[in-house]
């Protein structure tokens, strides 16, 4: 990704850079994945994730305003339809605020648990899928259950996340900023201001149940990023561990090493200004603009024909 790259920039004392290019991924094909895509990626310096949060909604809505433009139609014309772009069958409103709300909200919602209430170093796993099925208010398949039990072997963060990707990301079709992501999960991002402990200051935009965006307060103390750094690798190896004991076909998704960066530690050594970053995939905001159904209608030359 360009993103260490550009974050020296601003250290450098560059206060306000961004790079369209292309990333890597080391994911399966379909129609919403493909391994090399284009993204944007913006750094602001002096800015945090709620800068960042409008930033992106003004994006993405002025590209959508520019595209309509295209049909030669009045502004009161742009501004309804706006408000109600079709992507495959779905009304979506672009028009309006984004719907804002936090990670923890939206799984305690759909599930009736917060991980953090229910995790424990020793039970952790099992404590989390016992207290789904006594909510009642989803389905916990045998696979859920170890996606879950694996996830839990890292923290309650990473249970939360594994939830969220399990029972909510599909429902979240109008444009939703899922704010206050687990600090287990955000190597690179900032402690939350009031709840360091659980959180950090990032958000992911969803838009029809796939992410468009994802953003937040940078991370810039190199003594707690290598911390940071250092804790990814372990929870890394704890969860590839934790597979191989269940004997689960994930495993090989996991089947890769993670090194630190030396050289961005270093960097952020000299001293980096309060800063907020957002990446933003452009083939999948093509596709929504466009209403495109697969991410191969949008990009050159696809692994996927």
């Amino acid at each position: 990704a360009t993103e260490l790259h550009l974050k020296r920039l601003v250290v450098g004392g560059l206060e306000r850079v961004y790079e369209i290019g292309k990333v890597f991924r080391n994911e399966g094909i379909s129609t919403r994945h493909n391994p090399e895509f284009t993204s944007i990626e913006v750094y602001q310096a002096y800015a945090d994730y709620h800068d960042m949060m409008s930033l992106t909604e003004e994006l993405i809505q002025e590209s959508a305003r520019q595209v309509l433009r295209m049909d030669d139609i009045s502004e009161e014309e742009v501004d309804q339809k706006l408000g109600s772009m079709e992507y495959q069958g779905q009304r979506l409103n672009l028009r309006d605020r984004f719907r804002r709300v936090s990670m923890t909200e939206s799984v305690l919602e759909k599930t009736g648990v917060d991980p953090f209430e229910v995790w424990s170093d020793s039970h952790g796993g099992e404590s989390v899928v016992q207290a789904l099925r006594d909510a009642g208010k989803v389905k916990v398949t045998d696979s859920d259950a170890v996606e879950i039990q694996a996830a839990c072997a890292s923290s309650a963060g990473h249970a939360l996340g594994s939830l969220f990707e399990l029972y909510v990301e599909e429902d979240l079709i109008q444009p939703t900023f899922v704010t206050d992501l687990p600090l287990a999960l955000s190597p690179l991002a900032k402690p939350h201001r009031i709840h360091p402990e659980k959180y950090a200051e990032r958000f992911e935009l969803f838009v029809c149940g796939r992410e468009l965006a994802n953003a937040f307060s940078e991370l810039t103390d190199p003594v707690d990023q290598r911390q940071r750094f250092e804790s990814q690798v372990a929870s890394h190896m704890a969860k590839r561990s934790a597979l191989k004991e269940m004997d689960s076909e994930d495993l090989e998704d996991l089947d890769y090493e993670i090194e630190i960066d030396e050289e961005f530690v270093s960097a952020l050594e000299y001293g980096m200004p309060p800063t907020a970053g957002m990446g933003l995939g452009v083939d999948r905001l093509i596709m929504l603009l466009v209403d495109a159904p697969s991410i191969r209608d949008v990009i050159g030359f696809p692994l996927l024909k």
